[in-house]
This record gives C-alpha cells, sequence and structure tokens, in this order.
C-alpha cells in the first residue's frame, strides 16, 4: 500500500440531480504517468477535483498518500495545474513564485522552477495581471512545482498553447517522470495520452470505460486492417472467416479489419492468387477512443 499514490473506489458526484461521475474506481503506484482521457464533458476535471479534495464525492471514497486529500501532509506533498486559476494582482512573477515557494517545508529552487517551466527574464519583473495567456500558463506551472511535489496533477495543461510551448512542456513533464514523480494528467488529445502517458483510463459520460497500458490498449482494441488490390472482382465469401471482422472496398482496395495480420495475411496469399499490393494499417489512437466507446455502449 506504500507504494500506493492514489485510490479512488466508486467515486460518484452528482450536480443538480445529475450524475457527472458514475461508480470510478483506480488506483495510481508511485511513479506511474497517467493519462485520463474522454472529450470535453466526460468528467475529467470532476474526477481531477474528486482526487485534489476540491470537491467532496456524492458516494465513494479517495485516498492520497493513504490519507484524505484535504489533509496538510497531502497538499505539501502534491502540485496542481488547473485550467483556470486566479493569480494575484500587482505582484511580479517572480515575487508571487518566491511567496509559493514559503508555503511548502521543502520548496523546489528558484532557478529550477524557472529553467523548467521556460520562463524569461522579463517574465519573472513582469506584474501578473499583464502576462499574456501563454505566459500565464508557464507561471501556472511553475506554481505547481513549487514544493517539489511527489505527486504532480494537470487538467488539460496545454490548453492554450502553441505548438512550440506543447512540445516544451511535454519535454518537461519527461523529465519529471525520469526523476520518479507520480504524474495525473487530463487531455482530449490523444496524441498527448499516446506520447507521454504509460498507462490511460478513459472517461465517457461520468464513466471509466477503460484502464490499461496504453500500448495494450491500441494493441488489443485498435483496428487494424490487412488491404489489397484484386484483378478482378471479390469473392466476398471466401472472406467469411473469423479473422476477418469487417470487409471495405474503397478507391480501388479492399480492407479487412483484423486482430490476426499475419495470418490473414498468410490465408489470402494463399486463396487469392489475384491479389497484390497488400499493405497492413494500424488504427490511430482515434480508433482506440472510438472502439472503447461504442464497445461500452454495446455492453449497457
Amino acid at each position: 500500500m506504500e507504494d500506493t499514490i492514489v485510490y479512488a473506489h466508486k467515486l460518484s458526484k452528482t450536480f443538480k440531480q445529475k450524475e457527472v461521475v458514475r461508480n470510478v474506481s483506480f488506483s495510481i503506484a508511485k511513479g506511474e504517468v497517467v493519462a485520463m482521457l474522454g472529450p470535453n464533458g466526460a468528467g475529467k476535471t470532476t474526477t481531477l477535483s474528486l482526487v485534489l479534495g476540491l470537491l467532496k464525492p456524492t458516494k465513494g471514497k479517495v485516498q492520497v498518500f493513504q490519507q484524505p486529500p484535504q489533509s496538510m501532509h497531502v497538499r505539501e506533498r502534491i502540485g496542481v495545474m488547473l485550467q483556470e486559476v486566479r493569480m494575484m494582482d500587482g505582484l511580479k512573477t517572480k515575487e508571487m513564485l518566491q511567496l509559493f515557494r514559503s508555503y511548502y517545508p521543502n520548496p523546489l529552487a528558484l532557478s529550477e522552477m524557472i529553467a523548467l517551466t521556460g520562463l524569461a527574464d522579463a517574465d519573472l519583473t513582469t506584474k501578473v495581471e499583464k502576462l499574456s495567456g501563454g505566459q500565464r500558463r508557464r507561471v501556472n506551472f511553475a506554481v505547481c512545482l513549487a514544493g517539489d511535489p511527489d505527486f504532480i496533477v494537470l487538467d488539460e495543461p496545454t490548453a492554450g498553447m502553441d505548438t512550440t510551448s506543447r512540445a516544451k512542456f511535454w519535454k518537461t513533464i519527461h523529465q519529471l517522470a525520469e526523476r520518479g514523480k507520480t504524474i495525473l494528467f487530463s487531455t482530449h488529445y490523444l496524441q498527448e495520452a499516446d506520447d507521454t502517458a504509460k498507462r490511460i483510463i478513459l472517461l465517457h459520460e461520468g464513466q471509466k470505460i477503460a484502464d490499461g497500458a496504453t500500448e495494450e490498449i491500441k494493441h488489443q482494441l485498435s483496428r487494424q486492417y490487412v488491404s489489397f488490390r484484386l484483378n478482378g472482382k471479390l469473392n466476398r465469401a471466401k472472406l467469411d472467416m473469423p479473422d476477418v471482422l469487417a470487409i471495405e472496398e474503397r478507391e480501388e482496395r479492399i480492407y479487412l479489419e483484423t486482430k490476426n495480420t499475419d495470418a490473414l495475411i498468410s490465408y489470402i496469399m494463399q486463396h487469392f492468387s489475384n491479389a497484390y499490393d497488400l499493405r497492413i494499417d494500424k488504427g490511430s489512437m482515434d480508433d482506440v477512443f472510438e472502439t472503447l466507446v461504442q464497445g461500452n455502449r454495446e455492453n449497457e
């Protein structure tokens, strides 16, 4: 249990008779990098707020470091970057960062906060109310790291960032992960989850519909296709077999959805002498998301 950073059991949250999070359970071990993935309105922000103790669950239980998330011990060990954060108008950026450092028993060095977040000298001497949107995101990230946290929680952290800033941000997250930090972030960018997280918790309409290693989800549930061209007309009856999940003809190619590309290619080579230009096409993370959501609906 000591290596369990987050334990969430059957969490539910209701607002005005609408259940926005329903029976969500998961745990996060020390050193894990976990993406909470889902479209807008999936319940990601509410679930993170429950984990952080910012909201009280209607039902269920959550612990962080084996304690209630509101406890001082927990708050001293976590860093949080929310979507909407109010800054302390009238303070210069450097003054605000020093203030937040003073709240923690073992704060991160100011120089390291600046280096990790890419704040420029000009940013540090600017009053926070005069910062641009991109500068504010960097300052929010620096505040998140002020206490040198063991557990970092990020809610849609790259929203509003340009491509360059987004790449720099995730580079820093990889550096923090290499230091052994435990990281939980929400996103609706499938590529971010694929590139950064080792594990994905997928939410849809307030429910957890998948939880597993990123590669495992892609391998087991993503759509894979064998495609080929054919001299002559396709005899679909010859493809009535368990390895063929669906058949589609488009742009003079035949696409066969399958979970066993090797077996299917071998079968085509043996039984379709007029086939040529065989290819294997693996599904994207978008395919994974669509497949999982559809599967959850079918099981309801």
